[in-house]
């Protein structure tokens, strides 16, 4: 299982939320470009970068700090936020962007994700971020009739490989993934051979652990790591 270092960007600066709410964001790192370096010291491969002004107003609003971290450290990145367009997906995937994640145009636009995934393969993951089950979107600020696992069976039927999926009430509490909605979901997309990226809730080590026994493919751990709750070298360790 990959363990995802996660940095969220407000106004150019790295920061969390508790619950998806943009009013409780605070600062967590000084600098966003020591702080990608310091994730890849401790041994990460990837790391997971949102934009969320760029969630909240549907258009990319830090894209140039993406880029600066794809330019300036070894680390694959994977990025979200304010992606609406064919436009926004392919000038990240030809900026060297190793995956682009898809959040609320795959409930509104699937026709995007069937191109996106037509023209660009494995470098599309479409993002599912639910409250009570059901789909929210627009940064989390507006709610839909879709259920999780009905999105997520409708993407992996026009292709994609890999889903972000983040249960908005865990998000930010340190009080332990959604492992039953989790679990479920990797395993109704096991027979299109796609993969699960837990987000939301992670604490400790133990909570990894019964990701990887739950067969997630992988983990992203913000708060976690800002806080000190987990060592994210010794989560990388154990988690191989």
């Amino acid at each position: 299982m990959f363990i995802i270092p996660a940095i969220d960007l407000k106004d150019g600066e790295c920061v969390r939320l508790y619950q998806g709410d943009y009013n409780t964001a605070h600062k967590v790192a000084d600098s966003y470009m020591e702080t990608a370096l310091n994730f890849h010291q401790a041994g990460a491969e990837w790391i997971h970068i949102i934009d969320l002004d760029g969630a909240k107003n549907a258009a990319r609003k830090n894209s140039q700090i993406v880029l600066d971290i794809v330019r300036d450290t070894p680390l694959k990145v994977q990025t979200g936020g304010g992606i609406r367009g064919f436009n926004d997906i392919e000038y990240f995937v030809k900026n060297d962007v190793s995956r682009v994640i898809i959040g609320s145009a795959a409930v509104k636009n699937p026709e995007l994700v069937k191109t996106a995934v037509k023209e660009f393969g494995d470098k599309i993951a479409v993002g599912i971020d639910a409250r009570n089950g059901m789909v929210a979107t627009e940064g989390w600020l507006e709610n839909s009739d879709v259920n999780y696992i009905e999105l997520a069976l409708r993407m992996c039927e026009i292709g994609v490989k890999f889903f972000i999926f983040t249960d908005i009430d865990k998000d930010g509490t340190l009080s332990r993934p959604n492992h039953h909605k989790t679990k479920l979901l990797q395993q109704k997309v096991n027979s299109y051979g796609a993969n699960v990226i837990a987000s939301g809730g992670i604490k400790t080590i133990e909570n990894l652990k019964t990701l990887r026994k739950n067969g997630v493919y992988a983990a992203i751990c913000g708060k976690s790591i800002y806080s000190g709750t987990l060592d994210l070298r010794a989560a990388i360790k154990t988690a191989k």
